[in-house]
């Protein structure tokens, strides 16, 4: 397994980051264990999840499987730089209560613990805002965090979905603070849908952010969705069936399979090694359903691309190009 360093911090995490999001929706519990099992002895140390994950009536759920996984083992815990997010409404649906969700003080002390006694642990090592808050000023946010740093609950902070104006805005709210600051973004962002790279990405560089794409395949389309269409019956669904539906997109994706054909490779693991290669980039999040599906991310870290097959990727899904001159000129 490959380590680097997460940002401009001293934290070391793998290159693959375990996502958890189909833990409880799609994964059960024992077969989410089994896919945990395989991570960590595959030595993938960074395990992603949020508070609100399991949806709608079992949110939490999710957080409560990997703190059940953590009780079945001494050493589990120690092992793993876990993460979790803040920022949706814990309450039931159709029971949203005020205070109960965004980035209060209030909020985010109430949803911390909540999700340290899912996890079953006394501490979380990167704790992320899962969506801006328009409404509360980064003031506020800090004050709450290094409250909670103080008392040891949390050790890091970051971003996830925000824009490069924020994540500005959050570093240097935090440095007048003398504090960290965001040391993470956890982005939408892939072969497909290459738009953090206008400010996004920059902006996390500059600050010395570590970069976690997810939605790393964009819902399974740059997974072979052609060839499982063609060869297996198996219809896209969600994003993925809706880019199909473009005459356009569709075009790029059997050029993009045509290309990894040609060069013997797999189209979700090639998708997957060429995050790898992007600039700022830690290491994307992989949400396995399956044992199987964490041994094809794994085999992502082995691929060596070309320059020539990179070259050849960018002609199919050419980037928007920096800003401001993707839109100015």
């Amino acid at each position: 397994m490959e380590y680097t360093q997460l940002g401009r911090t001293g934290l070391k995490v793998s290159r693959l980051v375990l996502g958890t999001m189909n833990f409880g929706p799609q994964t059960d519990e024992a077969a989410s264990h089994a896919i945990m099992d395989a991570a960590l002895d595959a030595g993938l140390n960074f395990f992603d999840s949020a508070n609100v994950y399991g949806w709608g009536e079992n949110k939490g759920r999710t957080e409560e499987i990997i703190g059940s996984w953590f009780a079945g083992g001494a050493d589990r815990r120690d092992k793993v730089v876990l993460a979790t997010k803040v920022y949706g409404n814990m309450a039931a649906d159709g029971d949203a209560w005020p205070n109960h969700d965004r980035l209060s003080a209030l909020n985010i002390r109430r949803a911390v613990e909540g999700s340290l006694k899912r996890l079953g642990t006394d501490y979380i090592d990167l704790y992320q805002f899962h969506h801006i808050d328009r409404h509360t000023p980064f003031e506020e946010i800090w004050q709450a965090v290094d409250v909670l740093i103080q008392q040891g609950k949390i050790l890091y902070a970051g971003s996830s979905n925000f824009p490069g104006y924020k994540i500005a805005q959050a570093n240097e709210t935090a440095a007048r603070r003398g504090m960290v600051g965001l040391v993470s973004e956890q982005c939408l962002y892939n072969l497909v849908e290459r738009r953090a790279e206008m400010e996004v990405v920059p902006a996390a560089r500059d600050y010395g952010l570590g970069v976690i794409p997810w939605s790393p395949l964009h819902g399974g389309l740059l997974g072979g969705v052609i060839r499982k269409e063609t060869e297996g019956g198996r219809r896209a669904t969600g994003r993925a069936a809706e880019a199909l539906a473009d005459p356009a997109m569709r075009s790029r994706l059997q050029a993009y399979e045509d290309l990894l054909d040609k060069h013997g490779l797999e189209p979700g693991e090639t998708a997957l090694a060429w995050l790898l290669t992007r600039p700022g980039v830690t290491g994307p999040i992989v949400g396995p359903r399956t044992a199987g599906q964490l041994e094809s991310a794994l085999r992502a870290l082995e691929l060596e691309l070309s320059e020539e097959l990179l070259a050849s990727l960018d002609e199919i899904f050419p980037g928007p190009g920096p800003s401001p001159e993707a839109f100015a000129w």
